[in-house]
């Protein structure tokens, strides 16, 4: 199965969402986490700076089922930071993850970014693992946008499922 990846669109706004959605699932078994945040709406999603990519399928002889995966990055005073990154359990274990941290790379690097950051599970293999393998390494705070995305995850709750860090990719 040949992968595309392209500039998300408003179509794309509810699918999005229902990748986030199943792709968090797998974080609710593992971590038995029943109060799990939803989703990102489309609408807040939409709102912020940055830029979505989208994964779909696509072959030659028939039209695309729509995506099965997304990331999503922020642009923030002069930071770019991987908040998102989402593939539909049924379409995990095939490349099409690491596809679009790879897109999400390029795409960064040619906005004119030096670096992108993310936050993420240190313990949980498809977290800081995978991120390694991308070429992620863990770093320090280093700005307000940074330590602020600490308040939001203090408020969401998510220290309480194991030790979150921050990684960081050089362009």
């Amino acid at each position: 199965m040949e992968i595309r990846v392209r500039p998300a669109h408003p179509a794309d706004d509810a699918e999005t969402e229902q990748i986030e959605a199943a792709a968090d699932a797998l974080l609710v078994d593992r971590f038995d986490a029943v109060d799990w945040p939803p989703p990102t709406t489309a609408r807040e999603r939409a709102s912020m700076p940055g830029f979505v990519l989208v994964a779909e399928p696509h072959e030659a002889s028939a039209p695309s089922s729509g995506p099965v995966g997304f990331v999503h990055v922020l642009e923030i005073d002069g930071h770019a930071h991987l908040e998102q990154l989402s593939v539909l359990p049924t379409y995990g274990r095939r490349g099409i993850g690491r596809r679009l941290v790879q897109a999400a790379l390029s795409e960064t690097r040619d906005r004119g970014h030096r670096t992108i950051t993310l936050r993420t599970y240190r313990d949980v293999p498809w977290n800081a693992p995978f991120y390694a393998s991308c070429g992620f390494t863990e770093t320090e705070l280093d700005s307000a946008l940074l330590r602020s995305l600490i308040d939001t995850e203090t408020a969401l709750g998510l220290f309480r499922y194991g030790p979150r860090v921050q990684m960081t990719a050089t362009l």
